[in-house]
């Protein structure tokens, strides 16, 4: 991944694309302009997970963009994708080995550069920081800040995620302290139809823009 990637990084949420929602939204982000698409579902249904990450692979590859899977080593090697490991879902080295060198594999680092660093010493591609406001999916008190953003830019080299809350309102200020990408679920995926998801991505796409 490289360091130049810049762009929205939409996840996906089982409560909010249920209904079959999942497959008309998710091609709505990427038409709006989604650079990465992470498959987050927490459910224990193989078969219907491997079904839909399949789907989400190919749509991915139609738009150019990456599939990473959450917390789900295997699929990811199955499918060959990517993967974001949070704090508790095993370390990041074994996984590299397994997916190989050009895999995208992302971490989790709350608000501690210290994680970071070690991530980036087993092989993350990203490192991502969060949350910076109150979050519908973990709610909680923000532990990051827009300070935290600039003192890693200036200290990584692999691109930074933001995530947490992030809204079309809050985003601008996180990019201009140094976010790579802009990580959204409930600000993307929470809207009344699939033309408004592709018109919110679209939003969020355009704040990359150069100036």
């Amino acid at each position: 991944m490289s360091p130049s990637l810049r762009g929205l990084y939409a996840i996906t949420d089982t409560q909010l694309l249920a209904g079959g929602r999942l497959l008309p939204y998710v091609e709505a982000a990427l038409k709006g302009g989604a650079r990465l698409l992470q498959y987050r579902d927490k459910t224990g249904d193989d078969a219907r997970r491997l079904r839909e990450a399949e789907a989400l692979r190919d749509l991915c590859a139609r738009y150019g963009a990456q599939l990473i899977i959450n917390d789900d080593l295997e699929l990811a090697a199955r499918l060959g994708v990517g993967l974001h490991l949070g704090q508790d879902d095993g370390h990041l080295s074994p996984a590299r080995a397994l997916l190989g060198r050009q895999a995208i594999i992302g971490s989790t680092c709350h608000a501690k550069p210290e994680l970071a660093e070690q991530a980036i010493r087993e092989g993350a591609s990203y490192v991502a920081f969060g949350r910076f406001f109150n979050s519908f999916t973990k709610p909680g008190e923000a532990l990051a800040t827009g300070e935290l953003l600039e003192q890693a830019r200036a200290r990584f080299s692999v691109p930074i995620v933001a995530i947490g809350g992030i809204t079309l309102e809050t985003a601008p200020h996180l990019i201009a302290s140094g976010a790579s990408l802009i990580a959204v679920i409930h600000d993307l995926f929470s809207a009344p139809s699939a033309a408004e998801v592709e018109q919110r991505a679209r939003a969020f796409s355009a704040l990359f823009a150069p100036a």
